[in-house]
């Protein structure tokens, strides 16, 4: 089986709040969207908002919530992290963690968005970012 992921949809509350942090904090405009979903065109997968009431009827799941988990956008730089963060805290982000070097190498904070997804804003030495968005493990 070919090793890949094709979208990851995030249950959202409000999909214009949803619409103004992607759009005002990443910058991302949507391939599609109406009133109730929203994609955006990622490198190599999709990323929707989708009205969570609409995402969990669509599933049949009802009760508790997954695990911890974050997202990841990855920059340039270590210089990148923290203004991105600040960027996305404007449009209804919550800052959960200021930017700081990990212990094991790197730059890095979390912010959530909206509805509490949280996004991890890295910069990681180890990986290449090409100029399609592609990350690569390793130099």
């Amino acid at each position: 089986m070919q090793q890949q992921i094709s979208v990851i949809t995030l249950g959202v509350a409000d999909i214009a709040r949803s619409r103004r942090f992607y759009g005002e904090g990443f910058g991302w405009e949507p391939v599609f969207d109406n009133e109730e979903v929203i994609f955006y065109q990622m490198n190599g997968l999709m990323l929707g908002t989708w009205l969570k009431d609409k995402l969990a009827a669509d599933m049949r799941r009802e009760g508790a919530g997954p695990g911890p988990y974050s997202l990841a956008h990855n920059v340039a730089s270590a210089d990148d992290v923290a203004p991105l963060i600040a960027r996305l805290a404007d449009p209804g982000g919550k800052i959960l963690r200021e930017a700081d070097a990990p212990p094991h190498g790197g730059f890095r904070g979390y912010v959530a968005d909206p509805d509490g997804h949280g996004w991890e804003i890295a910069f990681n030495p180890a990986w290449t970012i090409d100029a399609g968005g592609h990350v690569k493990f390793g130099v």
